[in-house]
Protein backbone atom coordinates (compact mmCIF):
# COMPACT_ATOMS: atom_id res chain seq x y z
CA UNK A 1 0.00 0.00 0.00
CA UNK A 2 1.32 3.50 -0.70
CA UNK A 3 1.82 6.24 1.65
CA UNK A 4 -0.69 8.03 -0.51
CA UNK A 5 -3.20 5.77 0.77
CA UNK A 6 -2.60 5.83 4.63
CA UNK A 7 -2.90 8.55 7.26
CA UNK A 8 -1.44 8.05 10.53
CA UNK A 9 -3.21 9.46 13.85
CA UNK A 10 -1.33 9.18 17.29
CA UNK A 11 -1.41 10.61 20.58
CA UNK A 12 1.86 11.61 22.54
CA UNK A 13 2.47 12.29 26.50
CA UNK A 14 5.64 14.69 25.99
CA UNK A 15 6.24 14.85 29.88
CA UNK A 16 6.56 18.23 30.99
CA UNK A 17 7.58 20.20 27.73
CA UNK A 18 8.09 23.44 29.41
CA UNK A 19 9.97 26.23 28.46
CA UNK A 20 13.18 27.57 30.28
CA UNK A 21 10.47 31.07 31.45
CA UNK A 22 9.15 31.21 34.75
CA UNK A 23 5.72 32.09 34.28
CA UNK A 24 4.30 33.72 37.69
CA UNK A 25 0.75 32.20 36.50
CA UNK A 26 1.76 28.45 37.13
CA UNK A 27 3.61 26.22 39.11
CA UNK A 28 6.69 25.98 36.47
CA UNK A 29 9.35 27.26 38.95
CA UNK A 30 11.05 23.38 38.46
CA UNK A 31 11.86 23.95 35.00
CA UNK A 32 13.96 27.11 35.22
CA UNK A 33 17.60 27.38 35.07
CA UNK A 34 17.65 27.95 38.63
CA UNK A 35 14.99 25.66 39.79
CA UNK A 36 15.10 22.39 41.27
CA UNK A 37 15.57 20.84 37.58
CA UNK A 38 18.35 23.15 36.72
CA UNK A 39 16.10 23.42 33.25
CA UNK A 40 18.38 25.08 31.14
CA UNK A 41 18.02 26.31 27.40
CA UNK A 42 20.67 23.11 26.51
CA UNK A 43 18.36 20.62 28.38
CA UNK A 44 15.07 21.85 26.53
CA UNK A 45 16.72 22.18 23.10
CA UNK A 46 17.80 18.48 23.27
CA UNK A 47 14.25 17.74 24.65
CA UNK A 48 12.96 19.15 21.76
CA UNK A 49 14.85 17.45 19.18
CA UNK A 50 14.00 14.07 20.67
CA UNK A 51 11.07 14.57 20.74
CA UNK A 52 10.42 16.09 16.96
CA UNK A 53 12.92 12.40 16.16
CA UNK A 54 10.39 10.54 17.82
CA UNK A 55 7.30 12.12 16.35
CA UNK A 56 8.58 11.55 12.97
CA UNK A 57 9.10 7.84 13.03
CA UNK A 58 5.59 7.70 14.06
CA UNK A 59 4.45 5.13 11.46
CA UNK A 60 7.47 5.23 9.49
CA UNK A 61 7.34 1.77 8.94
CA UNK A 62 4.46 2.18 6.26
CA UNK A 63 4.77 6.27 5.87
CA UNK A 64 7.49 8.55 4.88
CA UNK A 65 5.79 11.63 6.77
CA UNK A 66 5.05 12.05 10.44
CA UNK A 67 1.33 12.03 11.44
CA UNK A 68 -1.64 13.70 10.00
CA UNK A 69 -3.12 14.68 13.18
CA UNK A 70 -0.65 14.46 16.66
CA UNK A 71 -2.80 14.97 19.93
CA UNK A 72 -0.69 15.73 23.22
CA UNK A 73 -0.43 15.92 26.35
CA UNK A 74 1.87 18.01 29.05
CA UNK A 75 2.95 21.13 27.13
CA UNK A 76 3.27 24.59 28.65
CA UNK A 77 2.03 26.89 25.83
CA UNK A 78 2.22 27.63 22.70
CA UNK A 79 5.97 28.85 22.09
CA UNK A 80 7.00 24.74 22.85
CA UNK A 81 4.68 23.99 20.18
CA UNK A 82 6.08 26.45 17.81
CA UNK A 83 9.67 25.22 18.59
CA UNK A 84 8.51 22.05 18.71
CA UNK A 85 7.25 22.08 15.07
CA UNK A 86 9.87 24.48 13.59
CA UNK A 87 12.29 21.65 13.79
CA UNK A 88 14.41 19.84 11.23
CA UNK A 89 12.92 16.78 11.87
CA UNK A 90 9.10 18.00 11.21
CA UNK A 91 9.79 21.25 9.39
CA UNK A 92 8.78 19.55 6.06
CA UNK A 93 4.80 18.53 7.58
CA UNK A 94 3.92 22.09 7.61
CA UNK A 95 2.30 21.43 10.98
CA UNK A 96 -0.15 24.01 12.65
CA UNK A 97 -1.87 23.56 15.83
CA UNK A 98 -4.57 23.79 18.07
CA UNK A 99 -4.10 24.62 21.72
CA UNK A 100 -5.58 26.70 24.89
CA UNK A 101 -4.56 27.17 27.95
CA UNK A 102 -5.80 25.14 30.77
CA UNK A 103 -6.98 25.83 34.26
CA UNK A 104 -5.06 23.05 35.62
CA UNK A 105 -2.44 24.47 38.41
CA UNK A 106 1.18 23.04 37.07
CA UNK A 107 0.18 24.69 33.42
CA UNK A 108 0.52 21.53 31.47
CA UNK A 109 -2.52 21.25 28.86
CA UNK A 110 -3.15 19.30 25.65
CA UNK A 111 -2.68 20.43 21.84
CA UNK A 112 -3.80 18.84 18.51
CA UNK A 113 -0.81 19.15 15.85
CA UNK A 114 -2.03 18.66 11.93
CA UNK A 115 -0.93 18.44 8.57
CA UNK A 116 -2.22 21.57 7.39
CA UNK A 117 -2.56 20.31 3.73
CA UNK A 118 -4.68 17.79 4.64
CA UNK A 119 -6.55 18.16 7.75
CA UNK A 120 -8.96 21.79 7.81
CA UNK A 121 -9.93 22.47 10.92
CA UNK A 122 -13.91 23.84 10.54
CA UNK A 123 -13.74 24.48 14.57
CA UNK A 124 -12.61 23.89 18.17
CA UNK A 125 -13.02 24.43 21.51
CA UNK A 126 -11.78 23.85 25.46
CA UNK A 127 -14.54 21.47 27.19
CA UNK A 128 -13.75 22.44 31.10
CA UNK A 129 -13.46 19.51 33.11
CA UNK A 130 -15.43 19.89 36.25
CA UNK A 131 -14.79 17.70 39.26
CA UNK A 132 -14.89 18.13 42.62
CA UNK A 133 -13.30 16.38 45.79
CA UNK A 134 -16.20 15.62 48.78
CA UNK A 135 -15.60 19.37 49.89
CA UNK A 136 -16.87 20.29 46.98
CA UNK A 137 -13.47 21.95 46.06
CA UNK A 138 -12.27 21.72 42.31
CA UNK A 139 -9.93 19.86 41.68
CA UNK A 140 -8.77 22.02 38.64
CA UNK A 141 -7.12 19.76 35.59
CA UNK A 142 -7.25 19.71 32.31
CA UNK A 143 -9.96 20.78 29.81
CA UNK A 144 -10.87 18.32 26.87
CA UNK A 145 -10.05 19.79 23.76
CA UNK A 146 -12.68 19.19 20.89
CA UNK A 147 -11.62 19.54 17.04
CA UNK A 148 -13.88 19.60 14.09
CA UNK A 149 -12.35 19.28 11.47
CA UNK A 150 -12.03 17.95 7.55
CA UNK A 151 -9.73 14.57 6.68
CA UNK A 152 -9.98 13.67 2.90
CA UNK A 153 -13.38 15.39 2.76
CA UNK A 154 -14.30 13.10 5.91
CA UNK A 155 -15.78 15.22 8.83
CA UNK A 156 -14.48 14.16 12.07
CA UNK A 157 -14.77 15.38 15.81
CA UNK A 158 -10.97 14.88 17.21
CA UNK A 159 -11.04 14.66 21.01
CA UNK A 160 -7.55 15.34 23.09
CA UNK A 161 -7.73 14.43 26.87
CA UNK A 162 -5.22 14.49 29.46
CA UNK A 163 -7.13 13.14 32.64
CA UNK A 164 -6.73 12.92 36.35
CA UNK A 165 -3.70 11.83 37.52
CA UNK A 166 -3.90 8.71 40.25
CA UNK A 167 -1.37 10.69 42.60
CA UNK A 168 -3.40 10.02 45.22
CA UNK A 169 -4.00 6.67 44.50
CA UNK A 170 -6.04 4.70 41.99
CA UNK A 171 -8.97 3.25 43.69
CA UNK A 172 -9.29 7.11 45.60
CA UNK A 173 -9.65 9.13 42.50
CA UNK A 174 -11.51 6.71 40.18
CA UNK A 175 -14.60 9.37 40.74
CA UNK A 176 -12.55 12.05 38.54
CA UNK A 177 -11.82 10.21 35.85
CA UNK A 178 -15.18 8.30 35.49
CA UNK A 179 -16.45 12.59 35.63
CA UNK A 180 -14.27 12.83 32.75
CA UNK A 181 -15.87 9.66 30.93
CA UNK A 182 -18.83 11.07 31.47
CA UNK A 183 -18.44 14.88 30.33
CA UNK A 184 -16.74 13.33 26.87
CA UNK A 185 -19.85 11.40 26.59
CA UNK A 186 -22.65 14.29 26.90
CA UNK A 187 -20.50 16.20 24.42
CA UNK A 188 -20.77 13.12 22.35
CA UNK A 189 -24.29 12.36 22.73
CA UNK A 190 -25.48 16.59 21.91
CA UNK A 191 -23.33 15.70 18.67
CA UNK A 192 -25.51 12.57 17.51
CA UNK A 193 -28.56 14.26 17.84
CA UNK A 194 -27.25 17.09 16.01
CA UNK A 195 -25.36 14.97 13.08
CA UNK A 196 -26.21 11.78 11.36
CA UNK A 197 -23.40 9.20 11.73
CA UNK A 198 -20.89 11.58 13.07
CA UNK A 199 -17.36 10.07 13.11
CA UNK A 200 -15.05 10.43 16.52
CA UNK A 201 -11.51 9.84 17.30
CA UNK A 202 -11.10 10.20 20.93
CA UNK A 203 -7.37 9.73 22.07
CA UNK A 204 -5.42 10.95 25.23
CA UNK A 205 -3.69 10.04 28.52
CA UNK A 206 -6.57 8.49 30.30
CA UNK A 207 -4.49 7.61 33.45
CA UNK A 208 -6.72 4.31 33.44
CA UNK A 209 -5.95 1.66 31.22
CA UNK A 210 -8.40 0.26 28.45
CA UNK A 211 -9.98 -2.21 30.71
CA UNK A 212 -10.45 0.15 33.49
CA UNK A 213 -13.73 1.50 34.54
CA UNK A 214 -13.23 4.71 33.13
CA UNK A 215 -12.98 3.51 30.03
CA UNK A 216 -14.42 0.04 29.68
CA UNK A 217 -17.88 0.74 31.36
CA UNK A 218 -18.48 4.78 30.86
CA UNK A 219 -16.35 5.91 27.86
CA UNK A 220 -16.58 2.55 24.91
CA UNK A 221 -20.12 1.85 25.00
CA UNK A 222 -20.84 -0.07 21.61
CA UNK A 223 -20.46 2.46 19.43
CA UNK A 224 -16.68 2.53 19.93
CA UNK A 225 -14.02 0.38 19.40
CA UNK A 226 -10.41 0.23 21.17
CA UNK A 227 -7.79 -0.96 19.86
CA UNK A 228 -5.30 -0.33 22.21
CA UNK A 229 -7.28 -3.17 24.40
CA UNK A 230 -5.15 -5.59 22.17
CA UNK A 231 -1.86 -3.85 22.98
CA UNK A 232 -1.64 -4.14 26.38
CA UNK A 233 0.76 -7.32 28.08
CA UNK A 234 1.28 -6.39 31.61
CA UNK A 235 4.26 -8.22 32.20
CA UNK A 236 5.86 -7.80 28.62
CA UNK A 237 4.24 -4.29 26.86
CA UNK A 238 2.63 -0.72 27.16
CA UNK A 239 2.77 2.78 26.21
CA UNK A 240 4.27 3.20 29.92
CA UNK A 241 5.59 1.45 33.29
CA UNK A 242 4.31 1.81 36.69
CA UNK A 243 6.16 -0.25 39.76
CA UNK A 244 7.74 -2.61 36.76
CA UNK A 245 4.39 -3.20 35.48
CA UNK A 246 3.35 -1.94 31.78
CA UNK A 247 0.17 0.03 31.65
CA UNK A 248 -1.56 1.96 28.26
CA UNK A 249 -3.27 5.02 29.84
CA UNK A 250 -2.14 6.21 26.33
CA UNK A 251 -4.97 5.57 23.96
CA UNK A 252 -6.45 6.39 20.52
CA UNK A 253 -10.78 5.03 20.36
CA UNK A 254 -12.35 5.86 17.00
CA UNK A 255 -15.74 5.35 16.66
CA UNK A 256 -17.15 1.83 14.49
CA UNK A 257 -18.49 3.63 11.63
CA UNK A 258 -14.63 3.39 10.52
CA UNK A 259 -15.36 0.25 9.98
CA UNK A 260 -17.66 0.76 7.28
CA UNK A 261 -15.76 0.56 3.98
CA UNK A 262 -19.30 1.07 1.84
CA UNK A 263 -20.09 4.34 3.57
CA UNK A 264 -16.43 5.54 4.95
CA UNK A 265 -13.75 7.29 2.93
CA UNK A 266 -11.21 6.44 5.49
CA UNK A 267 -11.36 3.11 7.53
CA UNK A 268 -9.69 1.50 10.37
CA UNK A 269 -6.91 -0.52 9.15
CA UNK A 270 -4.20 -0.78 12.38
CA UNK A 271 -3.31 0.15 15.72
CA UNK A 272 0.28 0.21 17.30
CA UNK A 273 2.67 1.51 19.97
CA UNK A 274 6.36 3.03 18.83
CA UNK A 275 8.28 1.14 21.27
CA UNK A 276 11.62 0.87 19.22
CA UNK A 277 14.42 0.86 20.71
CA UNK A 278 16.19 4.45 20.75
CA UNK A 279 12.93 5.47 22.88
CA UNK A 280 14.05 2.94 25.74
CA UNK A 281 16.40 2.81 28.73
CA UNK A 282 19.42 0.82 27.95
CA UNK A 283 20.53 0.19 31.57
CA UNK A 284 19.50 -3.62 32.90
CA UNK A 285 16.85 -2.39 35.61
CA UNK A 286 14.71 -0.52 33.09
CA UNK A 287 15.69 -2.39 30.01
CA UNK A 288 12.52 -1.39 27.56
CA UNK A 289 11.30 1.10 30.02
CA UNK A 290 10.52 4.41 28.28
CA UNK A 291 13.75 6.43 27.88
CA UNK A 292 12.33 9.46 29.68
CA UNK A 293 13.90 13.14 30.90
CA UNK A 294 14.17 12.94 34.51
CA UNK A 295 13.59 10.39 37.29
CA UNK A 296 13.01 12.48 40.59
CA UNK A 297 15.63 15.16 39.92
CA UNK A 298 18.33 13.22 38.09
CA UNK A 299 18.62 14.53 34.47
CA UNK A 300 18.61 11.44 32.17
CA UNK A 301 18.25 13.44 29.11
CA UNK A 302 15.55 11.29 27.06
CA UNK A 303 12.43 11.39 25.35
CA UNK A 304 9.52 11.12 27.75
CA UNK A 305 8.17 8.13 29.85
CA UNK A 306 5.32 7.76 27.59
CA UNK A 307 6.12 5.90 24.53
CA UNK A 308 4.24 7.12 21.49
CA UNK A 309 0.72 5.61 20.06
CA UNK A 310 -0.92 5.36 16.91
CA UNK A 311 -3.39 4.15 14.32
CA UNK A 312 -3.68 4.00 10.87
CA UNK A 313 -6.57 4.73 8.22
CA UNK A 314 -6.76 3.93 5.05
CA UNK A 315 -8.60 5.26 2.24
CA UNK A 316 -11.55 3.54 1.21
Amino acid sequence: MSDNNLYTVAFYNLENLFDTINDPNILDQDYTEDGRLQWDDDRYENKIYKLSKAIAHIGAKTLSAPPTLLGVAEVENKKVLNDLIATEALADANYNYIHYNSPDERGIDTALLYQADTFEVVRSKAIPLLVYNEEGIRDYTRDILHVFGKLYGEEIHVFVNHWPSRRQGAGETDYKRIAAAKTLHTVIDQIRVQEENPKFIIMGDFNDDPHSPSVKEHLVTSNFYNPMEKLLIPDERGSLTHNFSWNVFDQIIISTNFFDAYRSKLTFLNADILDEHFLTEWEEKYKGFPFRTYVGTKYLGGYSDHFPVFIQLKKS
